[in-house]
């Protein structure tokens, strides 16, 4: 099992930043890959970024390219998002995943292909 903790969300105005962090513990070596969601009132949960724990490959939806970065802490077991000029459009509970296994030709942006999930945190942009 692996137990993921999401923290690091608020209330920002539009144009600001965050940065999210998801805290692994547990049998962190079964994941593969670690990523992050989002979800908004009304709407499906949404790929927004992801990295290979091995390798750092990274990943990210298109709407959040150049905004966002994801990053990973092997010391700490920790997955960051930093998250820059921030919309009103982000605003959206964001969770942490863990899939316990990457598939180099698949992209990772599948919610259900992963296995773990934190709790989620909100981020609210006001405009």
């Amino acid at each position: 099992q692996v137990q993921l903790v999401d923290s690091g969300g608020g209330l920002v105005q539009d144009g600001g930043s965050l940065r999210l962090s998801c805290a692994a513990s547990g049998r962190t070596f079964s994941a593969d890959v670690m990523g992050w969601f989002r979800q908004a009132p009304g709407k499906e949960r949404e790929f927004v970024a992801a990295i290979v724990w091995i390798g750092g490959i990274t990943y990210y939806a298109d709407s959040v390219k150049g905004r966002f970065t994801i990053s990973r802490d092997y010391v700490k077991n920790t997955v960051y998002l930093q998250i820059n000029k921030l919309k009103p459009d982000d605003t959206a509970v964001y969770y942490c995943a863990a899939d316990r296994r990457y598939v180099p030709t698949t992209k990772p942006t599948n919610p259900l292909e992963y296995d773990y999930w934190g709790q989620g945190t909100q981020v609210t942009v006001s405009s």
